[in-house]
């Protein structure tokens, strides 16, 4: 395998209490899934990093050839049934800076702070932004 492993952390700080979320691999299957309480919930993503930056691994998608991104699905979609949700959030990894891209190289892991909560109310879906700009983890 091409890469040299690096770990990102998503952690949604107000996530739905009583709502799955779950990562989504490429066959768009949930992994992980979790279902909500009161506190911050995270996933750990562990991909590999090629010269470029490429980012490989079974939790990257792509649309073109540069954006790269991470699924978190919610409710229905991270396989929780019967949900009044069915959504996924769409993590953007491809603008991450060099300089971090460098602390990840050296073990560190990298962590972007999500909302859990859409502008309609429901859980955060579509291209979710951090809340904050990415970090080295704590």
């Amino acid at each position: 395998m091409a890469g040299q492993a690096i770990t990102l952390r998503l952690t949604i700080e107000d996530p739905f209490p009583g709502v799955a979320y779950s990562l989504q691999n490429k066959k768009s299957e949930p992994v992980g899934e979790v279902i909500a309480g009161d506190d911050p919930i995270s996933f750990d993503v562990p991909l590999r990093m090629a010269p470029g930056p490429r980012f490989l691994g079974d939790f990257v998608r792509s649309e073109g050839p540069t954006r790269r991104f991470i699924y978190i699905a919610i409710g229905v979609q991270a396989g929780q049934r019967p949900s009044a949700w069915s959504r996924r959030a769409k993590i953007d990894i491809h603008l991450l800076p060099p300089a971090l891209l460098d602390k990840a190289l050296e073990g560190n892991v990298l962590e972007a702070l999500l909302p859990g909560k859409a502008k309609d109310g429901g859980p955060a879906c579509a291209t979710v932004p951090p809340i904050g700009a990415w970090r080295v983890a704590e």
